[in-house]
């Protein structure tokens, strides 16, 4: 993940991760697998994201409107984390089956 990205709902950054102790890297694979693999659920907070509103080009000379503006969702970054993980762990099948 890359530095400078806007924090989630819960305010953590990839910085965050990036520089805390390395304890934290074993009590987050303890959490995804105990809490989300074997119940075959996440939390709630963790699927809530908000959306920006990015102008679509030079929308000075133009009438704003919704059809100028795109949305970017700013997910939190324990959630990018953890689809980054099952990406890695599962790519094979995800490749098998064409997704």
């Amino acid at each position: 993940m890359k530095n400078g990205k806007a924090a989630g709902l819960d305010n953590i950054t990839c910085e965050h991760l990036k520089y805390s102790q390395p304890v934290l890297i074993t009590i987050l694979c303890k959490l995804f697998h105990l809490f989300m693999m074997i119940n075959g659920s996440v939390p709630t907070n963790s699927v809530k994201s908000y959306t920006v509103p990015i102008p679509k080009g030079n929308v000075t000379r133009q009438t704003l409107t919704a059809d100028n503006f795109r949305g970017i969702s700013i997910s939190p970054t324990i959630s990018k984390l953890f689809e980054h993980a099952v990406l890695v762990r599962f790519f094979t099948l995800f490749c098998h089956f064409g997704i």
